[in-house]
């Protein structure tokens, strides 16, 4: 586009100052990258999709907290649900697909920095806060199953470019503080010398004590790049470190949400995560048509989880206090002050004291502990090296954008798991007793070994080859084809029940397919254009999904594994078409539709709210709606626009799941309520939290030179929780509780920035301005305490078969309320 643009100019300007006309000016082109690796790039209107972007400038403006608070505030079709409720660990979701941290969590969206995957191997989960929202130039957002950016690409595939001393010169520092504890420095430099050298780096500190109990928040990152530019090649060596640790402590059932808004079901919650990354970039060209791009990196990351639950084979048993032998233990243990009556205790507080005992004697507390302690530590190691060669030029008359390129990703990952038994204090935080989970050390459930660890390695290879063209068949119409061919491996090896067989982890698995796309565009004018695309993508399962595969062996995510029968990759082919148009920098308009379906797609089906179940390959699920924005940008220094999306996702295969929680389960049907039981998904059922309706509003006025006002409105429509996939649970008030559906809701946010000099700039940002209560999630679960928080192993009467029901709810992941944050920035030598 450059060489094009100079030629034209250069071709013009001598007519025109020989005429003394004033020389012409050509139209801005936004230019979109087409593969993870930077390369040759297209102009958005030859893109066959809904193409999302936005800049550093924008992010700024909005002054988003990371990444993803941005893409949920200002992008259309995006959305957030806060299940790990900390801020820094949403799952966001596009066009009904997700990019979240958490394991078991069904992922559909792949994410790269700079040409490197951010979807860990373990999992393909996208930690969020690995990110530096302050080194980012460039973000854009690729929907539909693209296969040129790799696997995982089912719903979408976010790219982000990050910034370098060529086109970001100069230096600030910015702090800002606010509500719940709040305090963040951040600080970025940069700059070139005339030989080529250029550098730039970028930090930021950030803490928070949480609006919710026992919820801080600390994150640390640094990123640097420094590369060389001579007139035919671009080196660049970038380093991202972060040091995060993030209290998230979930959702909190409906009654004790109501009663403290701030208040946790058990803590801690907490994930450490700490990672290093290295990449190297490289561009030549080797004349005016083609050129060479591509990237090598290393990638390490070590985290560790510990989650204080409650322990769910104590729920419906009969407690006792502590017996002679029991009480000479804990005698012994140096303990005083536990009971001495052997009366039932079944229905009232738990007795921690005989959990101890238990533990001390080794004699079977699993379900005499109503709390246990899981702690997982996962070490992930990847690295990998990516090329294209990019021609754009004339092949029999006609213009040509090819791209054609390889791939290899290789990753290793040791995972292990422990949980130690425990019981819950006053607060609802829990402590360790010591008896672990392990099937020697006093853990058992009835008489069998209760052993939850696991000691798995996995390495996963992956190797690709994909190619592009993009033909004009005349000046305004251009048609691409695409294509991409992925072999993943898969190995998992078990170190506590190695050479497989029965409940033994290890399996060795090859997945292979190649995926297409075809796309066309057309563009009479800068007001009006329009587009089609049809494209397939896939995922190949995971280490963590091969490994927990087993109906007949449910595990307990993350912190327990079981057999592993092979899974099927998941295919998803996408639709789409829409018109779009506008006048550059003034008005831009869009409206489209999709529709995207997914065969065999991998789903955790969960038994209850604590996370026991399976992966599994469910027959075929379906995404349609449409998208329709605009955006206008008027002289008197006001910019607004809005972003609509309708999403129906819903199930198109039946299928049986278990939903214990469920009132319509079959166990409720047959006059038992409060146990467990399978609920039927019909064809049309809609998918849980995915909400059918969004809507995005913003506005940014710039009255002055000096001030800036901004202001956006997000409205998310309802959705069924999770446990609700029949759509048909309702509250009978005495088993279950909860109508089983998240409410729609709204948030808006202002902001005020002032500038008195180029140097300085001051603003206030206020996020939830009408205090808001809302949630961002909801499951059905079941739940251990009363309305005043206490613990109730027995919480309703005996059956008739004089078996003891659970009492269900609704958990919800409640959303912040009104917050303030202020911050000075200074900017300098640039």
């Amino acid at each position: 586009m450059r060489r094009i643009a100079a030629a034209a100019l250069a071709a013009l300007a001598p007519a025109a100052f020989a005429q003394g006309a004033p020389v012409a000016t050509l139209p801005r082109a936004e230019v979109v990258g087409t593969t993870p690796v930077a390369g040759i790039g297209l102009p958005k209107d030859q893109i066959p999709a809904n193409v999302q972007t936005a800049r550093s400038a924008d992010m700024d403006r909005s002054h988003a907290l990371d990444l993803s608070d941005f893409m949920s505030r200002r992008l259309g079709g995006v959305h957030v649900n806060e299940v790990q409720n900390n801020p820094f660990q949403p799952d966001v979701n596009f066009r009904g697909f997700t990019a979240s941290p958490l394991l078991g969590t069904p992922q559909g969206l792949s994410v790269y920095v700079d040409g490197v995957r951010m979807n860990q191997p373990f999992g393909d989960v996208v930690s969020w806060d690995l990110i530096p929202r302050g080194a980012i130039a460039s973000i854009t957002l690729m929907p539909g199953s693209n296969p040129l950016f790799g696997l995982n690409t089912l719903g979408g595939a976010l790219s982000v470019a990050t910034k370098d001393g060529l086109t970001y010169p100069g230096s600030s520092v910015q702090v800002s503080a606010g509500s719940h504890g709040r305090v963040a420095l951040e600080f970025e430099s940069g700059g070139s010398r005339a030989d080529g050298l250029d550098w730039y780096v970028n930090g930021n500190r950030f803490h928070e004590r949480g609006w919710r109990q026992a919820s801080p928040t600390d994150v640390s990152q640094l990123f640097a790049k420094v590369g060389f530019k001579s007139a035919d090649t671009r080196l660049a060596l970038s380093a991202a470190l972060a040091d995060n640790t993030l209290i998230g402590n979930g959702m909190q059932e409906q009654r004790l949400l109501a009663a403290d808004r701030a208040s946790v079901y058990t803590s801690p919650d907490r994930t450490a995560n700490r990672s290093a990354m290295l990449n190297l970039e490289a561009r030549h060209s080797l004349d005016n048509a083609f050129s060479l791009s591509g990237n090598a990196y290393y990638r390490r990351i070590r985290t560790s989880t510990l989650n204080g639950d409650v322990n769910d084979e104590a729920l419906g048993q009969a407690i006792y206090q502590p017996n002679a032998n029991e009480q000479a233990a804990l005698t012994g243990a140096g303990y005083s002050g536990f009971p001495t009556s052997g009366a039932d205790a079944g229905n009232t507080p738990f007795p921690t004291w005989r959990c101890i005992a238990n533990a001390l004697l080794n004699d079977e507390p699993a379900e005499l502990c109503n709390a246990v302690l899981n702690t997982t530590r996962t070490r992930q190691a990847n690295y990998g090296v990516a090329g294209q060669l990019n021609w754009d030029g004339m092949l029999a008359g006609r213009s040509h954008v090819v791209v054609i390129g390889a791939a290899l990703d290789i990753s290793r990952v040791a995972f292990t798991q422990g949980s130690e038994l425990g019981f819950l204090n006053p607060d609802r935080s829990v402590s360790g007793v010591g008896a672990f989970g392990d099937g020697v050390s006093g853990g058992s459930i009835d008489g069998e070994p209760y052993d939850t660890r696991v000691d798995l390695s996995a390495r996963t290879r992956t190797w690709s080859v994909f190619a592009t063209d993009t033909l004009a068949l005349n000046d305004q119409t251009h048609l691409t084809l695409s294509g991409r061919y992925n072999r993943t491996a898969v190995t998992n090896r078990d170190a506590i029940l190695p050479g497989g067989g029965p409940g033994s982890l290890d399996g060795d698995h090859v997945f292979g397919r190649f995926n297409p796309a075809i796309g066309l565009t057309w563009s009479p004018s800068n007001l009006i254009g329009g587009y089609l695309g049809y494209n397939i993508g896939s995922r190949a399962p995971s280490a963590i999904e091969l490994g927990c595969a087993d109906p007949a062996n449910p595990c307990k995510l993350p912190n327990s594994f079981a057999g592993d029968p092979p899974l099927k990759q998941v295919v998803t082919r996408t639709l789409e078409a829409g018109l779009r148009g506008g006048v550059a920098e003034q008005f831009t308009w869009n409206l489209g539709v999709f529709r995207a379906d997914n065969r065999d797609d991998i789903l955790f089906v969960a038994d209850n709210q604590a996370g026991f179940g399976y992966f599994k390959n469910f027959g075929k699920t379906r995404r349609q709606g449409l998208e329709a924005g605009a955006s206008v940008r008027a002289a008197a220094g006001l910019n607004i626009g809005f972003n609509y999306t309708y999403l129906d996702a819903t199930y198109r295969s039946a299928e049986t799941v278990d939903g214990s929680a469920n009132s319509s389960n079959d166990a409720a049907a047959a006059g038992f309520p409060g146990h467990e039981g399978t609920i039927a998904i019909e064809p049309g059922n809609r998918i849980p939290l995915i909400p059918r309706q969004i809507l995005k509003l913003f506005a940014d006025y710039q009255p002055s030179p000096a001030w800036t006002l901004g202001a956006d409105l997000s409205a998310v429509g309802s959705s069924f929780a999770r446990g609700n996939e029949n759509n048909r649970h309702q509250p009978d008030g005495v088993y279950y509780l909860g109508n089983g559906r998240n409410p729609g809701y709204a948030v808006l946010n202002l902001s005020v920035d002032y500038r008195p000099t180029p140097r300085w700039s001051v603003f206030v940002q206020v996020n939830n301005v009408f205090d808001r209560h809302y949630a961002s999630a909801a499951q059905l679960g079941a739940t251990a305490f009363d309305a005043n928080g206490n613990f109730r192993a027995r919480p309703l009467p005996a059956d008739a078969n004089g078996d003891w029901p659970l009492l269900n709810s609704t958990f919800y992941a409640p959303g912040a309320p009104r917050s303030v944050r202020v911050g000075v920035k200074y900017a300098f030598g640039g």
